[in-house]
């Protein structure tokens, strides 16, 4: 597994493929260089009653903003809103287990440190500080396992998508809507590059 660090910013791109049954993760895990970090990207097999999603990653950005900026609640939100993914919410995250099948949502973290498990029950323990962003495509099971310090994080997602809370197993038509859902032709935090334009335009 690819683990993003204080120095991947000076390492060379690159992807593997895995497949990880512990954890439900499959096909490419992949770590780019971007000017302040790197992001990680993975795919999810679907856990249970977490359909998770098949098609498109889920990414994790390290130092998407400076950790430093004095006013990240205010960056994240700009940046989201540039980027026509913007935000509907300055909250913390649920903590239980749960999913949105009607909108893709990326998270920037403003405040506080958070362990978050993705993928739903027995997933992928994500640990993410100020600064950090976190895509979910639609589908991705996600919950809130501990956190320090006065948690706060901006909930962002394509224009005219507004999210739902599923804590229960898609039927067939739900699931194809799920997977028939746009997105922007832009990456929440990188714009022209990032996931979204270097991976999901390529599966869409």
């Amino acid at each position: 597994m690819i683990n993003a660090t204080a120095d991947c910013k000076y390492a060379h791109a690159d992807a593997r493929v895995r497949t990880d049954s512990d954890k439900g993760t499959i096909n490419m895990q992949y770590e780019q260089p971007m000017e302040r970090g790197c992001y990680e990207a993975f795919k999810l097999a679907p856990r249970d009653w977490v359909p998770n999603n098949r098609k498109l990653a889920v990414a994790i950005y390290r130092s998407a903003l400076p950790e430093t900026s004095r006013n990240l609640v205010a960056e994240f939100e700009a940046l989201f809103e540039h980027n026509q993914w913007p935000s509907q919410w300055r909250n913390g995250i649920f903590d239980y287990h749960h999913f949105h099948s009607t909108a893709h949502e990326v998270l920037g973290f403003a405040h506080g440190s958070a362990e978050v498990i993705v993928g739903g029950p027995g997933g992928r323990v994500v640990a993410l500080r100020p600064g950090d962003a976190l895509l979910l495509p639609a589908g991705t099971g996600h919950c809130l396992q501990a956190f320090q310090g006065n948690l706060c994080v901006i909930g962002g997602y394509p224009s005219g998508q507004q999210w739902d809370i599923r804590r229960d197993a898609l039927t067939p038509d739900e699931l194809a809507s799920m997977d028939a859902l746009p997105f922007p032709p832009s990456d929440p935090v990188l714009g022209e590059r990032g996931p979204v334009v270097e991976q999901w335009l390529g599966v869409a």
